[in-house]
């Protein structure tokens, strides 16, 4: 089962935006783009807080489990010829 957690590698301020990207699977900057149009259409306000309460209520992946996840991607990845 997939768990939502903070970006440790994906991150500009704390991690929230990457690790929605990486539990999604869709382009971090892509999900950027889509934050700041919110915030900004929102009245800034809104989106701040849902921000920081993500921040506080998302865990950071543990490393034992970073390991792992980046052995298995490594795995699955094709050498290039």
């Amino acid at each position: 089962m997939k768990k939502l957690y903070l970006s440790s590698t994906d991150k500009k301020m704390a991690g929230v935006v990457g690790g929605l990207s990486e539990y999604f699977d869709i382009d971090s900057t892509l999900l950027r783009v889509i934050w700041a149009l919110v915030v900004v259409f929102t009245g800034i306000f809104p989106g701040v807080i849902v921000y920081i309460l993500a921040w506080l209520v998302m865990p950071t992946k543990p490393k034992e489990k970073h390991n792992k996840q980046k052995i298995a991607e490594d795995d699955n990845k094709s050498p290039q010829d």
